[in-house]
């Protein structure tokens, strides 16, 4: 099924772009942050508004960034806290700001570094909060490490607590921290996914020889996981058996950039790409989805489960993000700065 966008349409963003998460801690209103990628101007994150009841988008917040953001995250247990990562020109760093008391100011103020993450010596790639509640721990991910952070917010300070290399793996990307286990992350290579013990440092699984370029948790069911590879598009995973993929569906017609579980509906996955579309996925997974039990060993493609392209863009999207306030709604970040808010009501009615 193909088609355009209809969606709410934000143009505040004057640089461009590839950052944009979801204010989970804001549980009133639908609210995402977003951040430039200028490299001469000075950059900004966005704090962006749905207004209840209207269609429109508005700017809560206008905060200048000192560097290009290539990472951001909400926090999901403060609404006024984020972190970015971020590079000078001479070197990648961390921090996690604070976003001021606004109280209907038409300029807002600038935004308060609480702390730096700054025992990287290789480049750093991102930051992951736990998703679920109030959690000490934050996680940081560079070429050659993982690390794991004990922080204090109300006394600005973060400190190293243990430390996983990955020296005998190519480059490390990214990754995901599993909503159903603590103690559990993911990190993306080059050419694998790893699964890390965080009470030990070490890695527990893997799955080998697959060009990953992002991977998402099931929030609702555990041990299921999304991943968007170059190779074979978007793939769903048990993690208890990861010899072959649970499910296969088809990539984007060029890189597959992003790819993102819905927080209430568990079948709905959103993915992004360098094709300018965005595309949403009805993955239903059952009992008889696994691959080692399916006769020929490989996953079951399941009939027609693209819902909807929405192709309204003129440049590549690299941000996605689903409103955990109403999981009907997402927003997507095209690298021209352009923010777009889209419901998949009408789709619901497929599943």
């Amino acid at each position: 099924m193909q088609g355009g966008s209809s969606g709410i349409v934000y143009g505040g963003l004057k640089y461009q772009a590839r950052c944009i998460t979801d204010v989970r801690a804001d549980a009133g209103s639908t609210t995402f942050l977003a951040g430039t990628l200028s490299l001469k101007e000075e950059n900004e994150v966005h704090l962006i508004r749905l207004l209840p009841g209207e269609n429109e988008l508005v700017c809560d917040g206008l905060f200048y960034h000192p560097n290009e953001i290539w990472d951001l995250k909400s926090c999901p247990f403060d609404h006024r806290l984020f972190s970015t990562v971020y590079t000078s020109g001479e070197g990648y760093g961390a921090s996690v700001w604070k976003i001021p008391e606004l109280y209907g100011q038409s300029n807002s103020p600038q935004l308060e570094q609480l702390f730096t993450l700054d025992d990287h010596t290789d480049k750093i790639r991102c930051v992951l909060w736990w998703p679920l509640g109030k959690h000490d721990k934050l996680i940081s991910i560079n070429d050659r490490n993982i690390f794991l952070w004990n922080i204090d917010p109300s006394n600005k300070s973060a400190k190293v607590i243990s430390q996983g290399s990955a020296d005998m793996l190519p480059n490390l990307r990214g990754g995901a921290w599993d909503p159903h286990n603590h103690n559990t992350v993911a990190t993306i290579t080059d050419s694998s996914l790893h699964f890390w013990d965080l009470r030990s440092m070490k890695r527990s699984n893997a799955i080998e020889h697959a060009h990953i370029r992002d991977v998402d948790y099931n929030p609702k069911k555990q041990n299921i996981i999304a991943t968007a590879e170059d190779e074979f598009g978007i793939r769903l995973w048990d993690l208890r058996m990861l010899k072959h993929p649970l499910k296969d569906l088809p990539g984007h017609s060029h890189w597959t950039w992003a790819v993102r579980h819905n927080p209430e509906y568990d079948e709905l996955i959103l993915s992004a790409g360098t094709d300018s579309a965005v595309n949403l996925w009805l993955a239903k997974v059952g009992t008889d989805d696994s691959g080692p039990e399916s006769p020929s060993g490989s996953p079951t493609r399941q009939e027609e489960p693209l819902l909807h392209s929405y192709t309204d863009y003129e440049d590549s999207i690299y941000g996605i993000a689903w409103s955990s306030h109403d999981p009907s709604l997402f927003a997507s970040l095209s690298y021209d700065g352009r923010v777009v808010l889209e419901s998949v009501k009408p789709h619901l009615q497929r599943k």
